[in-house]
């Protein structure tokens, strides 16, 4: 047998199987959907944020302006980011300055605010002069 005819029936065989695959998959149901569709109903009870969420997402243009959905926006904001609610949230810390050890007066002109990042100039006591 020579080589050109080996490799055209190889490729035809090929081609034969690879369509036989296709049509069964096109003709075989896809039953993927329902399974979606019920673990979604069945987090959606689990979790009421979730189902107030997928409300939001499907009343469109409106959503923002809807109070619900707002809520529900900072509420999966919060969650996802990891914060704590306001209420329980520590009270905000005041910025530490660089250098804790210069009083913040020393380089400072009256009127001009502190800026805490940058290192104030000491200054030194004048030394007794030698003899």
């Amino acid at each position: 047998m020579d080589g050109k005819i080996f490799a055209r029936v190889g490729a035809v065989v090929f081609i034969a199987v690879a369509l036989t695959v296709t049509a069964i998959e096109m003709s075989s149901k896809d039953d993927e959907p329902d399974a979606l569709a019920t673990r979604d109903r069945s987090i959606a009870s689990q979790d009421p944020l979730a189902a107030e969420l997928r409300r939001c997402s499907g009343i469109g243009e409106a959503g923002p302006r809807d109070p619900g959905c707002l809520k529900a926006w900072a509420d999966s904001r919060r969650r996802f980011l990891g914060q704590r609610d306001t209420a329980t949230a520590p009270a905000a810390i005041a910025p530490k300055t660089l250098f804790p050890d210069v009083p913040a007066s020393a380089n400072r002109k009256e009127g001009e605010p502190t800026d805490v990042t940058a290192p104030a100039m000491q200054v030194e006591p004048p030394r007794p002069k030698a003899r």
